[in-house]
């Protein structure tokens, strides 16, 4: 896989810091060390739990992988059946951009209201380069953040980000108009983080460098977190986007 165990053990590190760049929206209840992060991730993802091996390729376990996408699928069947409202949004629209937008129109052609608060609004987020500014867009139904002007034909999709400042920009939008809310936010990094931090249901994907998700299911913040490379090329998603909607019974 793209995620080497360098970058996953880092992120532990930072997690049990608790620095925000690796906690992204959730507010850890409980000390969760670096041992302990190793042997969650271990758990859900099929790490190695063992803190010696500290190099090379990281791992997913793909049965690991398939039961998490069968309780994710399981949830957007009963958004589907509840015609529930729901909030979709991406850090990684360079990758992961095709599988939300699939389901976002499954969803929407099942009844559901697929959520689209703040478009266009600014958001500032601190990266490594520093403060910048982002602007909230939503492509085919899923939120992402652009650099201003890069709406443009032909440019990138969109920006990767960790933060949950994308979400709560949205919910509070969504908020001061009066709603609706959201009954479900489905995502990764931040959106998942972020959301459920703030009580709202939340599930999502997430690779192996980040803890947060896997430490939000396991506290009851998030809901469902899929264990998957994050990072391959976008076609490869394709045959998880089939897989999720025909088990919601959601196929077109």
């Amino acid at each position: 896989m793209a995620t080497s165990r360098e970058v996953s053990l880092r992120s532990y590190r930072l997690f049990a810091a608790r620095d925000p760049r690796a906690l992204i929206g959730i507010d850890p209840q409980g000390a969760w060390t670096q041992r302990d992060l190793l042997e969650l991730m271990a758990q859900k993802c099929g790490v190695s739990a063992d803190p010696r091996h500290t190099d090379g390729p990281d791992v997913i376990d793909p049965d690991r992988t398939l039961t998490a996408l069968d309780a994710f699928a399981g949830r957007l069947a009963a958004a589907a059946r509840r015609r529930e409202a729901v909030l979709i949004g991406t850090g990684h629209p360079h990758r992961l951009l095709g599988f939300y937008a699939g389901i976002a129109d499954a969803l929407s052609a099942a009844g559901c209201a697929v959520l689209t608060p703040a478009q266009g609004r600014c958001v500032d987020i601190t990266t490594r380069f520093g403060l910048r500014t982002y602007n909230l867009a939503y492509v085919r139904g899923v939120a992402l953040m652009r650099e201003p002007g890069a709406e443009r034909p032909g440019c990138e999709p969109g920006a990767h980000t960790h933060s949950p400042l994308p979400v709560r920009t949205a919910l509070a939008a969504a908020a001061d108009a009066g709603g609706p809310l959201p009954d479900l936010v489905i995502g990764d990094h931040g959106w998942v983080c972020g959301a459920g931090q703030l009580g709202f249901e939340a599930i999502g994907l997430a690779d192996t460098d980040d803890p947060a998700l896997f430490v939000g299911q396991a506290e009851g913040t998030v809901s469902v977190v899929v264990p998957l490379d994050d990072a391959v090329r976008s076609a490869y998603y394709r045959p998880l986007t089939r897989y999720v909607l025909k088990r919601a019974c959601l196929s077109q």
